[in-house]
C-alpha cells in the first residue's frame, strides 16, 4: 500500500477531483492505518488479495472450490484478505455496501474458516477476535483499492471509471472508520 501511496503522491494528482482526499490527508490516514493495524497481531499468511466472487469457482458436482486470478496474490495479513473478501460483496461495477455481510453472517463464516484452518473446535472469543481484526483490516482494503484506482485512472486503457471507484472506496473508508475503530478485542 505504501508503494501505491508513493506513486500517487509523486506521479498522480489526486486533487483532480474535489471528491478525492488531498495528499496530506491520505498520508495521515496511511500512518494511522499502519499504527492502528500493527497492534492487531493478525498473522501473515499467503493471501489471494482479490477474492471477489468472480474469482471463486464452485463445482457443485464435485464439491470443489477453486480460486482464480492470482495477480495480486502474496503474503499479507490474514485479516486483510478476509476483510477485502467481505468488502468485495458490495461489487465493483455497481457498488452497494448494503451487501456487506452482516455481523452474524461474518461470525458464522469466520467460525467455519477458523475450524477448517485449525481442524479443531474454536471458541466464540477466537471468532470474535478475528471478526474485529477483519473489520479493521477491511478499512485498509478500502484504502488500498482506492489508491489502486487512482493509479489505474492515470494509466489503464480499460474502459472503467476508476476515478469514480476511488471516490467510492475512499468515501466508504471514511464513512465506517469511526464505527470500525471503536471495535474492541474480546477480553
Amino acid at each position: 500500500m505504501h508503494n501505491y501511496f508513493t506513486l500517487v503522491k509523486n506521479e498522480i494528482n489526486p486533487s483532480l477531483s474535489a471528491d478525492v482526499p488531498k495528499v496530506e490527508v491520505l498520508e495521515q490516514e496511511l500512518a494511522w492505518l499502519k499504527e492502528h493495524l500493527s497492534q492487531l497481531e493478525s498473522p501473515v499468511v499467503f493471501c489471494h488479495n482479490d477474492l471477489l466472487c468472480k474469482n471463486i469457482i464452485y463445482d457443485s458436482t464435485k464439491g470443489h472450490v477453486r480460486f482464480i486470478d492470482y495477480e495480486y496474490a502474496g503474503y499479507n495479513y490474514q485479516a486483510f484478505d478476509i476483510g477485502n473478501h467481505f468488502n468485495e460483496f458490495a461489487g465493483v461495477n455497481e457498488v452497494d455496501y448494503c451487501l456487506y455481510p452482516a455481523r452474524e453472517t461474518q461470525l458464522q463464516w469466520l467460525h467455519y474458516y477458523l475450524q477448517a484452518q485449525r481442524g479443531v473446535a474454536v471458541t466464540p472469543r477466537e471468532v470474535e477476535r478475528l471478526y474485529v481484526q477483519v473489520n479493521k483490516f477491511a478499512l485498509a482494503s478500502h484504502f488500498f483499492w482506492a489508491l489502486w484506482a487512482l493509479i489505474q485512472n492515470q494509466y489503464s486503457t480499460i474502459d472503467f471509471d476508476f476515478l469514480r471507484y476511488a471516490v467510492i472506496r475512499f468515501n466508504q473508508y471514511f464513512k465506517v472508520k469511526r464505527q470500525v475503530s471503536a471495535l474492541e478485542m474480546p477480553k
